[in-house]
């Protein structure tokens, strides 16, 4: 069977309540196998939540102790992979017989990450890809992510990976995962701009893959009331306006961009118009130049510390 139904969530989450948000995550889910899908694609920081408006009290040389305070909220919201919130909806994933693809803020000591989580049909966790280069004022709370989490997992209708917000707009990147034959190229993001349409179109086209882009619609009540905000203090302000998209490998628009508030958009795809696309263009096959560009990805694990056995 080529042919299969999937699903962009677009959706907030529950201000500064993640057991909520695990249980809204998985009415959702619920809700996309209601529609037919057979993959599910989540917004970037779905779970433990965008900071959009943000900014910690922190200034050049300085931190604060409301600043510090935020931060200590923000990481306490956060989960641990693998955790009871994963396995949460690794059951739903089960019970819906679902692939699902979720942005999260993951805990790993003191330092957050933003995590991608691929859910499989059996309910188990598959992988994650930890967000490598965080955007400007994001590194104020987390972390980079290394290469050792450029993961896709296999499903029927090829490899699904994720790439995750302005990660889209490096080029070796997107090359290293098209080197790997993603099919399914999920695109968790916070960016809500007319533009991001066109550049998922052009991934598309660039990666013949299919994108599966989610993004939250999220309004200030939306936003836990213990962080500081500079955007709007105004609970019906609209931090993040959805723009969820589904694209086929030509670049054609399925479904969406959505602007209108909370929604799971859905598209049947036909996973033989992957090759169908690859007859005049494959960015890692046919149409490469080996013999003067090449790229070397470095997917070690790059831990802050290696002990080494005594002798």
């Amino acid at each position: 069977m080529t042919k299969f139904t999937v699903a962009v969530v677009q959706a907030a989450p529950i201000a500064g309540d993640t057991a909520a948000t695990v249980a809204k995550t998985v009415g959702l889910i619920a809700d996309a196998e209601k529609r037919g899908a057979k993959i599910a694609v989540f917004p970037e920081a779905f779970i433990g939540g965008y900071p959009k408006g943000a900014d910690f009290h922190i200034f050049i040389g300085s931190r604060t102790p409301e600043g510090r305070q935020e931060y200590a909220n923000y990481w306490a919201r956060a989960i641990s992979v693998p955790g009871p919130e994963t396995k949460a909806i690794g059951d739903a994933t089960r019970d819906a017989k679902m692939f699902v693809t979720i942005g999260v803020i993951e805990r790993d000591g003191g330092t957050l990450y933003c995590t991608a989580l691929f859910f499989g049909p059996d309910g188990a966790l598959l992988g994650k890809h930890r967000k490598l280069m965080p955007t400007a004022a994001e590194r104020l709370c987390w972390g980079f992510g290394d290469g050792s989490t450029l993961t896709t997992v296999d499903t029927p209708w090829g490899k699904m990976g994720a790439v995750i917000c302005w990660e889209n707009y490096m080029p070796l990147l997107r090359m290293a995962m098209y080197s790997k034959g993603i099919a399914i190229y999920c695109t968790p993001t916070a960016d809500d701009r007319e533009s991001w349409t066109s550049s998922m179109r052009h991934i598309a086209l660039e990666g013949r893959c299919f994108v599966l882009s989610s993004c939250q619609y999220l309004t200030r009540a939306d936003f836990p009331q213990d962080m500081h905000n500079q955007i709007s203090d105004e609970k019906d302000h609209v931090l993040m306006r959805g723009g969820s998209v589904i694209i086929d490998p030509l670049g054609r628009i399925l479904a969406g961009p959505d602007f209108n508030g909370e929604t799971i958009l859905t598209a049947e795809l036909d996973s033989e118009d992957i090759p169908r696309s690859q007859f005049d263009f494959d960015a890692v096959g046919h149409y490469a130049r080996p013999d003067v560009f090449k790229l070397i990805v470095n997917e070690q694990p790059t831990p802050a510390v290696v002990p080494l056995a005594a002798e």
